[in-house]
């Protein structure tokens, strides 16, 4: 699996590719990403750090009852915003222990940026000391695509487009702003694909967001057997096996 990355903070693009022995990162290995998004920082042990922590224990607390939560704690100049969204198909369980290992991790590679991100396959985690909610976050960003390419890429890449197209136009109609399905390739094979959006995003906005990173397809992932593009604020994962719980 290759990896590249992708910013708009300070203008910067960053763009790095990595080959990784598996073809995804499971839960309990590394995380798939990060950002440090703000260059404020504040006091250890200050009244800010006081709010994130707080701030984590009760999104440890409210997200695995729906698989998501957000909210705030403290009050300006120090207030902390953050979210945790897992992955549709995720048990309350496993969403618990990624939702710590994340919160837990993020204060360890950015211990004191205001702002930060961090993707497992099983869930993100965020905070800030500015309010995102209800906005699309397409300054956090990065790819993730299998090194194999199919014989076939014009066909398959249409194929992939047109399955993830269809899920995003179910996706953003439902509760949980999720949904998987598959599609046929071919007599035997079959391509795997999952749509996602955090929900503090309305049907509108999950939808445009959707229709964007899909959009970055060809950038991503042209012919590549398997490949995500993966935002602050929604995300796609294509596979030719099964890789959801459902």
């Amino acid at each position: 699996m290759s990896i590249s990355k992708f910013t708009s903070s300070f203008n910067l693009k960053l763009s790095i590719a990595l080959l990784i022995l598996q073809a995804y990162t499971v839960f309990g290995a590394d995380p798939l990403f990060h950002f440090c998004s703000s260059s404020e920082n504040f006091t250890s042990n200050g009244p800010y750090e006081y709010n994130l922590n707080k701030l984590a224990g009760d999104l440890s607390l409210q997200t695995p009852q729906a698989g998501f939560g957000f909210g705030s704690s403290g009050r300006n100049p120090d207030q902390a915003y953050g979210l945790a969204l897992c992955r549709g198909d995720v048990s309350s369980s496993d969403c618990k222990t990624c939702v710590a290992e994340a919160s837990g991790e993020i204060r360890k590679r950015c211990p004191s940026n205001k702002a930060a991100i961090i993707w497992y396959d099983y869930c993100l985690y965020k905070y800030s000391d500015k309010k995102f909610f209800g906005q699309i976050d397409n300054r956090n960003k990065f790819y993730m695509w299998n090194i194999r390419v199919v014989s076939e890429p014009v066909s398959f890449n249409k194929q992939t487009k047109d399955l993830l197209s269809q899920l995003a136009k179910k996706a953003y109609a439902t509760p949980k702003l999720y949904v998987s399905g598959e599609t046929k390739l071919g007599e035997s094979e079959k391509l795997y694909g999952l749509v996602q959006c955090t929900r503090d995003l309305s049907n509108v906005d999950c939808q445009k967001c959707l229709d964007g990173i899909i959009g970055e397809l060809p950038s991503c992932c042209d012919g590549k057997e398997g490949g995500r593009v993966v935002s602050g604020s929604c995300n796609f994962r294509y596979e030719i096996y099964p890789f959801v719980n459902e």
